[in-house]
């Protein structure tokens, strides 16, 4: 397995051009693109549903830049999902999933062992997240997670889920930056200690400007935008996903569910999804 840094590069090396009907910005954030960058089986490529669009229950009249550009698709999905028929959802364009886990201290998703069980069943790559609450410690909610998600090599880079939370009923504490960059680096180095990859951090609009977030380093980030393009919403961020949704239609699911897509080739999603 090659290390972070190295992981990163590669797959920036296959970031530009991925979107097929308009062109996507790189990020100056990124790294620079390696002269050779190694390539993935053409066959894994071929076998992959790129450029799903998939039904919107509230859908955004996108301008330019739209999430459709983007050849690699996935979603997230909670208990709120219910049963999910993941080979259906794969075979409409479901490349990944991302699962609730576990949120602050002592909540745990009654769906995850089994969306976590028959996804990888169905071939679809998956993650987990954890949803963190600013009222317990870091390492408190780092080691509930442990507990819950197991180790697992084809998994992808787990999640860690930071926004402000001020509908909940035990914790609406709102820390300043520094001390919720600290939480967070506690967290991702706890996380990347045990699973022996670094976690992607999830944020929303609001609390990526007011705590500064965005200034972890050496972090991936899935930004989560359904009016705007990241690049117009998010000025200057770099990020590997992009929630554009949350009122997706997808078959395999009943209900709404929150759509996504990763920024790059599907070489670069290859290479992500199963470093060398």
């Amino acid at each position: 397995m090659i290390g972070q840094l190295a992981r990163i590069t590669l797959v920036g090396a296959l970031v530009t051009g991925c979107a097929r009907p308009e062109p996507v910005p790189v990020p100056a954030a990124l790294p620079l693109p390696l002269a050779q960058p190694v390539l993935s089986d053409p066959a894994e490529i071929a076998a992959l549903v790129k450029y799903p669009r998939f039904g919107d229950d509230d859908p955004h009249e996108w301008t330019a830049q739209r999430p459709w550009s983007y050849p690699i698709h996935g979603i997230d999905v909670s208990r709120w999902q219910g049963d999910i028929n993941w080979a259906t959802a794969k075979a409409a364009g479901v490349s990944f999933a991302f699962m609730k886990a576990t949120e602050g201290g002592d909540l745990a998703d009654p769906k995850f062992a089994i969306h976590w069980q028959e996804a990888k069943a169905a071939g679809v790559k998956r993650s987990a997240y954890h949803y963190f609450f600013f009222c317990r410690p870091a390492a408190e909610q780092a080691r509930w997670f442990i507990k819950h998600v197991p180790r697992d090599a084809s998994a992808l880079p787990h999640v860690l889920d930071m926004e402000w939370t001020p509908k909940s009923k035990t914790c609406r504490l709102r820390p300043e930056g520094a001390k919720i960059r600290a939480e967070a680096r506690r967290f991702l180095d706890i996380l990347e200690a045990h699973y022996g990859r670094r976690p992607v951090v999830y944020t929303t609009v609001d609390f990526f400007r007011e705590t500064g977030i965005g200034r972890l380093g050496g972090t991936e980030f899935w930004l989560r935008s359904v009016a705007g393009h990241p690049s117009k919403v998010y000025p200057g961020a770099g990020w590997t996903f992009w929630q554009y949704s949350g009122t997706g239609l997808v078959p395999g699911i009943d209900g709404k569910v929150d759509l996504n897509v990763f920024r790059g080739t599907p070489e670069a999603w290859l290479l992500w999804a199963d470093p060398i």
